[in-house]
């Protein structure tokens, strides 16, 4: 099982955007979430018979019935979510469909609630569309399991926040991209009240909800919750469960009709059609590799715990352990250095700064990557 990712291919000299911004340094590239592992083979073949064909011409999204269905299953075997064929509006990745989301529901000078930390294009968001953004931070929630506590949203903060009637909408991320909190019934269930009663619709990017590591823990789609489905737009996607990022898919579920409308029109004559690859390896992804995610969650349930274990172990590192993604948040703040992100990286390690995610005595490390790599990783940032 482990051979499958142990033997990971290389990407140097590849013009990979995670390789190329150390290319040529004694720096492990610990950054951007993706993995490196090799894609499963289904979609491996699904892109090859695609080039076989030889023809690469226009294919309308809303029209690849058999990848469309391969999304319906995928949500009713994984996610207990019954869907409708209409709900699906493709995108070429959660980004546009998040800045889409921003044109779609607010008007100019509107506020807009991010949760915080978060990844830097979610961040960057609001500005870009003439909104104003509100934070709303993140605290340690140690009461609901003692022995393992976590991050959550600050829900007083939100409840004040949403309040103001200039804030039209609420990004959020679950699981939570660096933190790593996958979202309980209780916590969705206030979401979904504070929303209601504010009139704050929710766009939900829940692109790591395949990549739960917690035993126990289970993902809740947002637009799969009554109380939300006609005031929410889901973001999904194969692209991080399956190395496939590149391939620029992803896809919106949106219940209702008149949110569905206001987003494909603000979307339309901007936001290109998904390509023709990324189709067809989401298909694939979503009908035939079921074994290989399986055998891909085992194998970062032993990362992760890894990681929890050594950077613990670190003089000045600290972390809590994430339910979800393959990404950890690392709490530097022990170091007592002017910058953390110059520290690891003398250690000769790559992680995300944690200042991109407004967070400057952080970093985060991506240990999607083989356990050998993990180890240098590791063995460095501990010398």
């Amino acid at each position: 099982m482990s051979a499958l990712f142990d033997n990971t291919p290389s990407r140097k000299d590849t013009h990979s955007f995670k390789w190329q911004k150390y290319k040529g340094k004694d720096i492990i590239p610990a950054w951007v979430a993706d993995t490196e592992f090799s894609c499963a083979q289904p979609i491996l073949d699904a892109i090859s018979a695609q080039v076989a064909h030889g023809n690469m011409g226009y294919m309308l999204p809303a029209q690849h019935t058999s990848a469309i269905n391969a999304v319906i299953r995928w949500l009713k075997e994984k996610h207990d979510w019954h869907i409708e064929p209409e709900w699906l509006v493709w995108t070429p990745g959660v980004v546009p469909a998040f800045n889409t989301a921003c044109k779609a529901y607010c008007n100019a000078g509107d506020k807009v609630l991010i949760q915080t930390p978060n990844y830097p294009p979610l961040l960057a968001a609001p500005k870009l569309n003439g909104l104003e953004r509100v934070d709303i931070g993140t605290v340690i929630d140690s009461t609901s399991d003692g022995d393992n506590p976590r991050h959550t949203l600050d829900f007083d903060a939100l409840e004040r926040e949403a309040a103001d009637p200039k804030c039209t909408l609420f990004i959020l991320c679950n699981p939570m991209n660096p933190v790593g909190t996958v979202l309980t019934q209780a916590e969705i269930d206030r979401i979904a009240d504070i929303c209601s009663k504010n009139n704050v619709k929710l766009c939900s990017d829940e692109i790591h909800c395949d990549l739960i590591l917690e035993e126990g823990r289970k993902h809740i789609p947002a637009g799969r919750e009554a109380s939300l489905a006609d005031n929410s737009v889901t973001l999904m996607a194969a692209s991080k469960t399956f190395n496939i990022a590149g391939l620029g898919t992803s896809f919106a579920i949106i219940p209702s009709r008149a949110l569905r409308q206001s987003f494909t029109n603000a979307a339309a004559g901007i936001v290109p059609w998904v390509n023709v690859m990324g189709l067809a390896a989401t298909e694939a992804a979503f009908t035939q590799c079921d074994d290989w995610h399986e055998q891909e969650l085992d194998y970062l349930r032993g990362n992760r715990d890894r990681v929890f274990e050594a950077i613990n172990n670190i003089d000045g590192l600290s972390m809590l352990k994430a339910d979800a993604t393959f990404l950890a948040w690392v709490d530097a703040s022990g170091l007592g250095v002017d910058n953390v992100q110059t520290w690891a990286e003398q250690k000769g390690v790559g992680p995300s700064p944690g200042i991109d995610f407004h967070k400057a005595d952080h970093f985060r490390i991506n240990f999607g990557c083989s356990r050998a790599m993990l180890e240098d990783i590791l063995a460095r940032l501990g010398a």
